[in-house]
């Protein structure tokens, strides 16, 4: 069977740039996989996918004009059914064959194989293979329902409708041309109202000639380049926008590099049809605002690409993506200087506004702004979080660390009020470490502020002092502790107040600062502070913050069953964990580790049918030989394995423990621990008792069993 390469182009009004990526991939990705699903597209078939601010496009290799046609058995019914006792067909039978387009005349042909209990009949038949142009507009069409589009426009049609200027169709935007060339073949496919032709159109300015006729599909990328002026490949468009801002940067000089934001990149990549990258430049007087600002506003509002030195500091110049290359471009670079001044000079009015005061005196009006309904306003919120603060400031470093933390606390939330975290929400915290140093309060409340938020995201940064750590620990645990004790919890993938990324910052506080805190008295001690507007949620707190370190160890490579038997012990040093689970995974290399943990399961399950019945162990009733042996090695072996646990050499303490496993596997062999005698089954119950406690102290063992 021939095939050739297929090409198929969606010409639309500008496209939303966040998205476009997404759309260019799954236009691509859907209509692929169902001309594969079809039998069009061969298992050596690949798609490149296109996406420009004004077209959606795929290119599929090797595609054919039509489909092989398929053999298909299809089952019809069981033969006590089909068939009469004289073997005639019957009306059930000969009904079922008219829907697949057989007469009487196939009972002849019809198989008999054995399904299940019964013989059935079946029925062999070609399906003849699907037509391009219908396999492609079934690919189509369900290429256009399935993309990913947040909001549709409604728009009406002009031509080739029912009714001109009334018929509608809906899209994420208005379509106006649509190309489908197989080999230099146009398939006649519709779609939104257009009927697929070989011309587009390319860049709204530059293009060399209107409309770009496309000579076959391979021909896409080079004609629309050549004759278009217009990179059509979002991949290549995306290196061409990071070459061309380095060569910019370099002319720049000094070692000026652009931010590096891929966010930022790829939405001006999806903005751009051929980017043409332009140095431009604003008035130092800017650079006294914190950069933090500048940056945010040229990066947010203007699309610009800021350059900073080689120590990260900004400088004034920046780097603008523009969508046309005029020969002189001192009008482009002009209007976006002329464009930015404005937004700077508002970042730096607010800047200085909000200097006059100081945070100490905006204190007060956190009381006006409401947090919750159910939990009061920020000014309340914010005296949860100084007592929280000043409780863990002491355990960690006395009264010092408390009433810094207790003054970090007090004012970190009071940066919401000004002017400049009014406009840029996401500067909070950090403008309140600008305006804490120029209060006098010093780095570490200044730092501490600005870090409380930290960590924002998997990967960031901690918080830089100890201060910091405590303000950020209090921070989070007044947001776990409260939103659980109101029942605000978070279901399936709806997580408004941010609980699972509060949990897990909690977690690598107090893992990666190996803070000697326990987290169940941590998460018991912020609970106080809500008075009676909560009620007490620190178990399922502490289950649910168990949940996410879980699900975090689980991700740096422990298997499950590891994270299991560390965490089913629910230790409340967090720190610990990671010595716990190195300790458990080279017990469990070790070859006495599968017989000692299938042996720590059976004793739980005895311990657990006979609870409350054994006894201290009292030598004299020892009287079998193997549990003289086991009680033997456990006084050589357990001891030392306690002093390597309490000196926190876990891994130490659990290989001591492997001694046991013959004198465990001989005990359970030649010992019956229900015995007749009393005495000596609650002996033997307190001998395995003290067995489970010595060899569970590092993790339950038992859940290492096959």
């Amino acid at each position: 069977m021939t095939t050739q390469n297929l090409l198929v182009e969606l010409f639309v009004e500008e496209l939303p740039p966040k998205a476009l990526k997404k759309l260019g991939d799954a236009f691509a990705g859907v209509l692929f996989d169902q001309l594969k699903a079809q039998g069009l597209a061969g298992a050596d078939a690949a798609v490149t996918a296109f996406a420009s601010p004004r077209r959606l496009a795929a290119h599929v290799t090797a595609v054919a004009a039509r489909a092989a046609d398929k053999a298909v058995s299809q089952k019809l019914m069981p033969v006590s059914v089909g068939l009469d006792a004289s073997g005639q067909a019957t009306p059930a039978l000969l009904k079922r064959l008219a829907g697949l387009g057989a007469d009487a005349s196939a009972v002849a042909g019809l198989k008999r194989a054995p399904d299940g209990k019964a013989e059935a009949l079946f029925y062999d038949s070609v399906v003849p293979g699907a037509d391009l142009a219908v396999g492609l507009q079934k690919a189509l069409d369900e290429a256009l329902a399935k993309l990913p589009i947040p909001k549709v426009m409604t728009y009406q049609l002009q031509t080739d409708c029912e009714l001109p200027g009334w018929s509608s169709v809906q899209f994420v935007r208005p379509a106006h041309g649509l190309v489908a060339l197989h080999g230099a073949n146009v398939v006649p496919v519709k779609a939104l109202g257009l009927t697929a032709g070989n011309s587009t159109h390319g860049h709204r300015f530059e293009a060399a000639v209107d409309p770009v006729q496309l000579a076959d599909a391979d021909a896409y990328a080079a004609t629309l380049l050549r004759d278009g002026a217009v990179i059509a490949s979002f991949a290549e468009r995306k290196a061409e926008i990071v070459r061309q801002l380095a060569a910019a940067a370099a002319k720049v000089g000094g070692g000026c590099q652009p931010i590096e934001d891929d966010a930022l990149l790829d939405e001006v990549t999806a903005l751009v049809e051929r980017p043409n990258v332009l140095i431009c430049e604003f008035e130092k007087q800017f650079l006294d605002v914190p950069q933090e600002c500048l940056i945010l506003t040229m990066k947010a509002n203007q699309k610009y690409f800021p350059l900073v030195d080689t120590q990260g500091k900004l400088t004034n110049k920046f780097l603008v993506v523009s969508n046309i290359s005029p020969d002189d471009a001192s009008a482009v670079i002009g209007g976006n200087e002329r464009v930015v001044r404005p937004r700077l000079a508002d970042a730096k009015f607010f800047f200085d506004q909000d200097r006059k005061k100081t945070l100490e005196s905006r204190v007060q009006g956190l009381s006006k702004v409401v947090y919750h309904n159910k939990l009061g306003t920020q000014g309340e919120r914010m005296e949860r979080v100084c007592s929280i603060a000043e409780t863990i400031g002491l355990q960690l470093g006395g009264a010092e660390l408390a009433g810094q933390s207790l003054l970090a606390a007090r004012l970190a939330k009071t940066d919401l009020l000004t002017d400049m975290v009014g406009e840029f929400p996401e500067l909070q915290g950090i403008m309140g470490g600008y305006y804490a140093r120029q209060d006098g309060l010093g780095d570490t409340v200044a730092q501490a502020i600005e870090d409380h938020y930290k960590p924002r995201f998997a990967g960031d940064e901690l918080p830089r002092n100890m201060t910091g750590v405590v303000v950020a620990l209090a921070d989070k645990l007044e947001t776990l502790v409260g939103m659980f004790g109101i029942g605000n919890l978070p279901t399936g993938d709806k997580d408004p107040f941010a609980l699972r990324r509060h949990a897990l910052g909690v977690i690598r506080m107090l893992v990666e600062k190996d803070l000697p805190l326990n987290l169940g008295s941590l998460v018991a001690s912020a609970v106080p502070a809500f008075g009676d507007k909560i009620t007490d949620a620190t178990t399922a707190l502490t289950d649910f913050v168990y949940d996410r370190l879980a699900g975090s160890l689980r991700e740096q490579g422990y298997s499950a069953q590891e994270v299991d038997a560390v965490l089913a012990l629910r230790p409340q040093r967090l720190a610990d964990v990671g010595q716990r689970l190195h300790a458990v995974r080279a017990f469990a290399a070790l070859p006495e580790a599968p017989a000692l943990a299938a042996a720590n399961k059976r004793i739980g399950n005895i311990l657990k049918k006979s609870e409350g019945q054994g006894s201290a162990v009292q030598e004299s009733l020892l009287v079998e030989t193997a549990e003289q042996a086991l009680f033997a090695a456990m006084q050589a072996t357990v001891p030392a394995a306690n002093t390597q646990f309490e000196a926190g050499d876990y891994t130490a303490s659990l290989q001591a423990l492997a001694a046991l496993r013959a004198p465990v596997d001989a005990f359970f062999d030649g010992v019956m621990v229900n015995a007749e005698d009393p005495a000596l089954k609650a002996n033997r119950l307190g001998l395995l008792k003290t067995l489970h406690e010595a060899m569970n102290r590092v993790a339950d063992l038992s859940r290492l069993a096959a």
